[in-house]
């Protein structure tokens, strides 16, 4: 199958619901700190971030200088997912919002912008391109020491339309929390690598 609980788990953070209350959002400051956490280090203090506004829609909550764009946590999901993506994803990723928005069902948006890729429509990355994600079922941001709790890291990294012969990848873990190539030779195809679980 095409779509698994793992990537599945990604499209909805990546795509949002935009049913947030106004007073179950966190202010602009905090969703600020806890997105940037899914970033590598260096790169938080200049990521530009994606939150929400006092009335739920996801807009832009700061504009950064570098190449990462970071997706703040959805305060009416359960627990806590943060993602952070290379800028050269971002075509990708808007378009998949965008699909969500007109009611596309995940295979939908999956096959539009299969053809959209192929066609040069829809720019993928040239190179490897990395998304972050910090996430937990009993996940939960901690304002006062500015961290997450409950959480554990993932990466994924794009390489449309690389195969498992093309990369050397097995296409399901060797070992726990080890690389493989999951969508081989679409658009959407990427290495996942999922960190143990934190104690």
């Amino acid at each position: 199958m095409r779509l698994s609980f793992i990537p599945a788990l990604l499209f909805g953070l990546l795509i949002f619901s935009c049913s947030s209350n106004a007073q179950d959002i966190p202010n602009k400051d905090e969703q600020i700190q806890a997105a940037v956490i899914a970033a590598p280090e260096d790169k938080r203090a200049e990521a530009t971030v994606l939150g929400f506004d006092a009335e739920g829609k996801l807009v832009t909550l700061r504009e950064g200088s570098n190449n990462m764009i970071c997706l703040g946590d959805d305060p009416n999901s359960a627990g806590f997912n943060a993602a952070c993506y290379h800028k050269d994803l971002e075509p990708f990723m808007a378009r998949g919002r965008a699909l969500k928005a007109e009611g596309k069902s995940p295979q939908e948006i999956f096959d539009i912008r299969e053809e959209e890729a192929k066609s040069g429509q829809l720019a993928m990355p040239e190179n490897p391109s990395t998304l972050h994600v910090l996430s937990g079922k009993e996940g939960k941001y901690n304002a006062e020491s500015e961290s997450v709790e409950n959480a554990n890291y993932r990466y994924v990294v794009y390489i449309p339309f690389a195969t498992a012969e093309s990369t050397g990848l097995p296409e399901s873990p060797v070992v726990p929390g080890g690389p493989w190539i999951m969508d081989p030779g679409t658009h959407r195809a990427h290495i996942m690598i999922s960190t143990p679980a934190q104690e």
